[in-house]
């Protein structure tokens, strides 16, 4: 898998992709072009980190459907269309759809560079809260069962005295539970580990 951050460019033509990719290439960007978005989907793995460029309107498979494609596969990497002649209706389709931007065509180098980085920036973000929650998610299945229990009582405030009342067990041994959460959990107070949970909670 790649870890450099890709920009993928998805447009049907061969200059539009040529100039983006001198654009790219110029502000030490990588970048890689598609004339064809079956042959992106062929290609293209989410692990993948960077952004898309698409162009709406590529026909057999316009910018929105391939997005569409791109979201049912569980794939977040941030979208940016490229539009040759967009409305105010467009756009807001667009960003409904979940575009984190548009650039007009042609594009003007600035703002092409500065949407290009602001997409980098999201998908970073993106992939470091999914790395939090997958190790998040890791330490709850060490839990028991029962230490479940106790840790969802602990996340609604609940003292030992009423989790041990609730769960019809002695309230030592709910300290012994408590212990063993944090311990497993890896957090330092009942704080972060309220924190944790929340966030797997999202």
């Amino acid at each position: 898998m790649p870890t450099e951050p890709t920009v993928y460019v998805i447009d049907d033509e061969p200059d539009i992709c040529k100039v983006l990719s001198d654009i790219l290439e110029g502000a030490h960007i990588k970048v890689k072009t598609y004339t064809s978005p079956r042959e992106f989907m062929l290609t293209y793995s989410p692990d993948n980190p960077g952004c898309l460029l698409l162009d709406i309107g590529m026909p057999d498979i316009n910018g929105l459907e391939l997005m569409e494609a791109i979201i049912a596969r569980g794939n977040r990497t941030p979208v940016i269309f490229l539009t040759g002649n967009a409305t105010v209706a467009n756009a807001v389709e667009m960003l409904k759809a979940g575009a984190v931007d548009f650039i007009e065509k042609p594009p003007q180098i600035d703002l092409l560079l500065s949407c290009v980085r602001k997409a980098l920036e999201v998908d970073l973000q993106r992939r470091y809260e999914q790395l939090q929650f997958s190790d998040i998610d890791q330490r709850l299945k060490r839990l028991t069962a029962r230490e479940r229990e106790v840790l969802t009582w602990i996340t609604e405030g609940k003292s030992n005295k009423m989790i041990a009342r609730i769960l019809d067990i002695s309230s030592r041994t709910v300290e012994v539970h408590r212990r063993n959460i944090l311990a497993k959990m890896e957090a330092n107070s009942l704080v972060d580990l309220a924190k944790m949970v929340s966030e797997v909670q999202k």
